[in-house]
């Protein structure tokens, strides 16, 4: 959080002061550091080279496809060849250029302040997937990941989407059992394979699935089998109506 704007909301600083506040900490680009207007912002030029999508998508991963809606479900080739086990998915981002810096930056860098508006951006992506008294659950991290990595980037994207359209966030709704090798580089069969069995409900969580509607969470989809087989388990376990929101979505020429 900005410093300036953390002090002001936590101490209640009257305006006059919370100004000069703001001049001494002014809101800067998420992106490359320069000022902008407002706290957890991009400068005009970060925003207009970030690859947000729009128009006509994909219904099942969110990927722009071209054409206009007619009425009818719309799925991208990589959905018609692979149907997806969750019913639709949406994507705020191309996972390329400024946005893969971003997310890099969210999942490395140590940048956990970049989930807050990410979220915003998801929020506004997603809108069309949100349902009354539905679940929202990031993909999980194993623990000796997030020991090292010491937060679970796809959680805060989830508990910060979930205060912004006001639905309740699980963390812990699935577990991942087994520490999996890094996927990058994998066929989507390989990844399918190296995440079977890796993935279950939280033994305190489980009976909480049953039922429900769940929209399941994580920061990139680049084959979709990580959230495949989240959805499986979800599915296993009783819930009802899955859906799926990611920050970014990898394309094949990305």
């Amino acid at each position: 959080m900005d410093a300036g704007n953390f002090i002001s909301r936590k101490y209640r600083i009257p305006r006059g002061i919370q100004t000069v506040v703001e001049m001494i900490y002014p809101p800067r680009c998420l992106s490359c550091g320069d000022l902008t207007e407002a706290d957890f912002g991009l400068c005009g030029p970060c925003w207009r080279d970030t690859p947000f999508i729009g128009g006509t998508v994909c219904d099942s991963c969110g990927l722009p496809v071209t054409g206009v809606r007619d009425g009818f479900r719309i799925d991208c080739d990589d959905c018609l060849k692979t149907p997806r086990p969750w019913h639709d998915g949406r994507a705020a981002l191309l996972y390329q250029g400024r946005a893969r810096s971003l997310i890099l930056a969210l999942k490395h860098g140590d940048r956990p302040e970049l989930a807050r508006p990410a979220a915003r951006w998801m929020a506004q992506a997603g809108r069309d997937l949100f349902r009354p008294d539905m679940l929202i659950a990031p993909v999980p991290l194993h623990w000796s990941r997030l020991v090292k990595r010491r937060y679970n980037q796809s959680a805060l994207l989830a508990q910060h989407l979930a205060h912004e359209i006001g639905l309740e966030c699980v963390p812990d709704l699935l577990q991942r059992r087994l520490r999996t090798p890094v996927l990058d580089g994998k066929t989507a069969k390989e990844r399918a394979e190296t995440l079977a069995n890796a993935i279950s409900p939280h033994p305190r969580r489980s009976a909480g699935i049953k039922g429900r509607d769940i929209l399941l969470v994580d920061d990139v989809m680049t084959s979709g089998a990580t959230l495949s087989a989240c959805t499986r388990v979800c599915q296993d376990a009783g819930a009802n109506h899955i859906s799926v929101l990611v920050l970014a979505r990898v394309a094949k020429d990305a």
